[in-house]
């Protein structure tokens, strides 16, 4: 199944750069799931792999920075639903899968969220990869927008908890024959 953003596109690429073992969902497709009640569950972008560790994968795609007048940094929004379902597929998974929201930024200024020697080239683009835990999302959030039931971490709690991904996964040096 191919990535259907640049976004997705780039966080495979970069992990087949890594040789990461990693699977692609059909995130168009919700599933549903039965308690005491039917309910859809957003499916994870990505299934990954790598030494052991396993985690469910939900890609938020951002600018880094975001807005033309007002630039913003660190925009780290996701919806209820997202979190939600998220920490429903981790219970489902079991203790072996980690759920996680990994922010591809699309570094379009001077100032990158990792230093330059992480960010990951691709298709005419710079990439930042860093990643948070779904529960530590969970324990960081506050209202974003009601009207949109979304959600979001200060950018103090999100700096002091987002993960670089190749530091998340153990990935060490770019390999020279990538």
């Amino acid at each position: 199944m191919k990535p259907q953003n640049h976004y997705e596109r780039a966080f495979e690429a970069y992990l087949q750069q890594f040789h990461v073992l990693c699977l692609a969902t059909r995130e168009r497709c919700r599933a549903l799931v039965s308690e005491k009640e039917y309910a859809s569950l957003k499916t994870p972008d990505f299934l990954i792999t790598r030494e052991g560790r396993s985690w469910l994968v939900d890609i938020k795609g951002r600018r880094f920075p975001s807005g033309v007048k007002h630039r913003q940094y660190w925009r780290n929004w996701i919806s209820q639903d997202d979190l939600v379902s998220m920490i429903r597929w981790e219970s489902y998974f079991g203790v072996e899968f980690t759920g996680l929201f990994v922010f591809a930024y699309d570094v379009v200024a001077d100032k990158a969220p990792v230093p330059q020697e992480r960010l990951f080239p691709f298709q005419d683009r710079l990439y930042a990869f860093v990643a948070v835990p779904a529960k530590t999302y969970q324990a960081y959030k506050k209202p974003l927008s009601p009207a949109w039931k979304t959600i979001t971490m200060s950018v103090a709690d999100f700096k002091a908890r987002a993960i670089p991904l190749d530091e998340l996964l153990g990935l060490g040096e770019k390999p020279v024959n990538g």
